[in-house]
């Protein structure tokens, strides 16, 4: 139960700085670089999915040991659906059920849409992209897969 926490913690704080480099770059390739919106938002979004793979490997999931390809590849689509979610959520809202004020736009898309792609984004990241061993029904409820913690922790 303690394992699983700091599997959700050190997620989220992965998530975190990400989002700010997401959100941070976008501001930047938008305002001073002067790109259009889609451009600046694909950009920055490549960048968040660099950190936040690189945050997941380096700390929460690195006792998985992911190798090659395959595993950013499979992250990339895992943030894509999570992303996905997001807009679906706001298009719903704005253009289904017709609420279509910025404060409306925000709570549909990076309140309920955002909650709901974080979830899709922990549940891929955890069984699709690190899965210890030979998948996630071997697991025992802990980071490594025995009765113990995961050692060395930069979670705790």
């Amino acid at each position: 139960m303690v394992a699983d926490r700091r599997e959700l913690l050190g997620f989220a704080c992965v998530g975190l700085l990400a989002y700010a480099v997401d959100l941070g770059l976008f501001t930047c390739l938008r305002g001073p670089a002067g790109l259009g919106p889609l451009t600046a938002k694909a950009l920055s979004f490549v960048a968040g999915c660099a950190v936040a793979y690189a945050g997941n490997a380096l700390g929460t999931y690195r006792h998985t040991r992911t190798r090659g390809l395959r595993p950013c590849a499979v992250f990339l689509a895992v943030n894509a659906a999570g992303a996905a979610v997001q807009l679906l959520c706001l298009a719903v809202s704005h253009y289904g059920l017709g609420l279509t004020s910025q404060r409306a736009d925000t709570v549909s898309g990076a309140g309920i849409g955002m909650f709901l792609g974080t979830i899709l984004r922990f549940w891929g990241t955890r069984t699709l992209v690190f899965r210890s061993g030979s998948g996630s029904a071997d697991r025992t409820g802990s980071w490594n897969g025995t009765s113990g913690g995961r050692v060395g922790s930069w979670t705790g």
